[in-house]
């Protein structure tokens, strides 16, 4: 009895401990992500400097805790004399907007697209799957080169290349939810109550879809930030002079030894706030999985 007992006090102990860990919020994580929001939101009032500013007096100089640097200029200035902290401020806006807008259309078309093909099936959803299959077969940053090369480089349109690219993704998760959903008791009481077929699947079906969905957008932030960076990177992004993470790395590649925070900073952001919304996603996952709440 007493192995037995022990056993049982090492399993709640365990119990306790993984409960308090899917309950914890990442703190640093919502920080930097929050600080991303802040910048972007408040980049007029928070920039030193106009980041289109050129100096061609002051290009090229170093961090100012760096010898030839200058504490007007934190972070250091580009060869055209444009200060890189205030560049990288505004940048954050451009980050966000692509992240919000272009997840935003995005999970607005796919998931409309899942629900529709999960809850109808037959040839309803022979058709979008076959599309979805389609798209997801294709190489995204291809496509999005393409498309951008057709549509013409803008921020706009770059946010339309997002939403047709990345809406499979989307499709392909909620209609596999939905598939399992609808078998449940609740929606068939519904069906035998003469609920029409919109009603059920807003009210019935896509609440219980919600929590997959806000995680699959968590991942899909880090992805997107990580496409526009690599098409602003390659010029097909957006076009100068509003600055952009991805143009910044761009433009200082070629003076990555003589001056190295050029691309070294915006490549940081980049990788810390992809980073951040992976382990926020993580944890979304684990927070808003059923079983490990009743635990």
């Amino acid at each position: 009895m007493a192995a037995v007992a022990q056993k049982l006090a090492r399993m709640r102990a365990t119990t306790r401990v993984a409960a308090t860990k899917v309950t914890r919020l990442p703190i640093v994580p919502v920080a930097i992500l929050a600080v991303l929001v802040l910048a972007a939101v408040f980049s007029d009032f928070l920039a030193p400097h106009n980041p289109d500013d050129i100096s061609l007096r002051n290009k090229g100089l170093p961090p100012f805790w760096a010898t030839g640097g200058n504490a007007n200029y934190l972070l250091g200035t580009d060869m055209l004399g444009r200060d890189v902290l205030s560049r990288l401020i505004f940048g954050a806006r451009i980050t966000l907007i692509v992240v919000a807008v272009g997840l935003l259309l995005a999970g607005i078309i796919g998931t409309t697209l899942g629900l529709i093909s999960g809850y109808f099936g037959g040839w309803v959803d022979a058709v979008i799957m076959r599309a979805v299959d389609s798209t997801l077969s294709l190489p995204v940053l291809l496509v999005a080169l393409l498309l951008t090369a057709v549509l013409g480089a803008s921020l706009n349109n770059l946010l339309y290349v997002f939403a047709i690219v990345l809406w499979a993704r989307y499709a392909r998760v909620v209609r596999g939810e939905v598939l399992s959903i609808k078998e449940r008791e609740f929606v068939a009481y519904a069906h035998v109550a003469g609920t029409p077929a919109y009603k059920v699947l807003l009210n019935h079906i896509f609440p219980n879809v919600f929590n997959t969905l806000m995680v699959l957008i968590t991942f899909q932030a880090g992805a997107i930030i990580l496409f526009e960076t690599a098409l602003s990177f390659l010029g097909a992004g957006v076009p100068p002079p509003t600055p952009s993470w991805g143009s910044m790395v761009s433009e200082g590649r070629s003076y990555i030894v003589s001056a190295w925070w050029l691309a070294f900073f915006p490549g940081l952001a980049i990788g810390l706030v992809v980073l951040c919304f992976n382990l926020l996603g993580d944890w979304l996952r684990d927070f808003l999985d059923p079983k490990l709440r009743q635990v």
